[in-house]
């Protein structure tokens, strides 16, 4: 079986999920099995994922194997497997403006010198780059993005900042000749997906959305950074746009609220969100909805994630380069194109299954 050699930037609960789940699903590729979309991509199942760097500024996960570093820390994360050794020690990269005013008092930083990214992407011979940074990252996200492109690996961008969505990388990352895939990832089934599916829901049927919120709490290091409202901003523009993308008729910013509204500890890394949709139906009479979701974070996006690695290698094997319109429209909240998300799935099964498929009409 053929293999994706992948560096991970950010060894905390998404990471975690991720490599349990390349465990467990190891050898398997059955789709029967629970959180697996697609049992092969390209010819690639979901144990052809190997992971061989990974960057982190925590001092408890510096220096030490993954399969050690996904418990350390802050890290909460399910466990579902029992990760072997793997052979692969966590590297200090640097800090920039990865932690935030919340997380900083939390993590004590590694006192190793910062590696050599670029040069330790290379040695590592991974062609695609995992960004799990913390929200608000976003100078650090853009340097691991030059870094990429010095070593010549294709991104799979999980966090709110514009890179796959942005022009200026798409041409960058296109000229390289290497695929991009992003930004911010959906979950299986999170909030997002949740009110995207209810609000085509009123779309579809005729019923006008007169307001609505989605308030998000959890008790994982993620919501603990988004405290700071400065840095949460991104994800709560990301979230916005991934909705209201989805209405024809646009109730106004003051009539939608969606974001992050509390850190509660004792729930881990498990999430609770409420929706709630206001409208009007036939006869200019009111039709209301509430809904609560409970999910556990980072498990409900890794079955996500390890999709979007695959069909960025998929590209890059098939020479195609820049922002891939079809997977970032099914697996991220903000993508180079928003689309409802029967259409992206269509996309993205014509993706993975044509055998000459371009990004954006473009194919190096």
């Amino acid at each position: 079986m053929k293999k994706i050699k992948i560096a991970i930037v950010g060894v905390g609960n998404c990471a975690s999920s991720l490599v349990q789940g390349l465990v467990r699903y190891k050898a398997q590729g059955d789709e029967n099995e629970p959180g697996i979309m697609h049992a092969l991509i390209g010819g690639y199942d979901v144990g052809a994922v190997e992971v061989v760097a990974a960057f982190d500024v925590d001092a408890t996960k510096v220096g030490r194997d993954v399969s050690a570093a996904l418990d350390a820390g802050l890290n909460n994360a399910h466990r579902f497997a029992d990760v072997p050794y793997l052979g692969v020690t966590v590297s200090r990269g640097p800090t920039l403006d990865g932690l935030g005013r919340y997380l900083a008092p939390h993590v004590k930083e590694s006192g190793a010198p910062v590696v050599d990214v670029a040069a330790k992407l290379v040695s590592s011979h991974a062609e695609v780059l995992l960004n799990f940074l913390p929200v608000g990252a976003e100078g650090a996200t853009c340097w691991y993005m030059e870094q990429a492109l010095t070593a010549g690996v294709g991104v799979v961008n999980c966090v709110p900042v514009a890179i796959a969505s942005s022009p200026e990388w798409d041409r960058r990352f296109a000229d390289a000749g290497l695929a991009l895939v992003g930004d911010d990832v959906k979950s299986q089934v999170g909030a997002t997906m949740v009110h995207r599916a209810l609000t085509n829901l009123f779309e579809d049927r005729g019923v006008q959305i007169l307001r609505t919120y989605q308030l998000n709490f959890g008790g994982n290091a993620d919501f603990l950074n988004m405290q700071d409202r400065d840095r949460s901003l991104s994800e709560k523009v990301s979230e916005t746009d991934a909705l209201t993308s989805q209405m024809t008729h646009q109730p106004g910013p003051e009539a939608i609220h969606v974001g992050t509204s509390d850190y509660v500890p004792w729930l881990g890394d498990r999430k609770w969100s409420h929706i709630r949709i206001e409208g009007r139906t036939f006869g200019d009479v009111p039709l209301n909805i509430e809904v609560k979701l409970e999910v556990t974070n980072s498990t409900n996006s890794a079955g996500v994630v390890i999709d979007a690695i695959r069909c960025c290698k998929l590209a890059m094997d098939r020479g195609i380069s820049g922002a891939l319109r079809e997977p970032s429209a099914y697996f991220m909240k903000m993508p180079p194109v928003q689309c409802p998300d029967d259409i992206a799935r269509d996309m993205v099964e014509r993706f993975i299954h044509a055998s000459d498929v371009t990004a954006a009409g473009r194919s190096r």
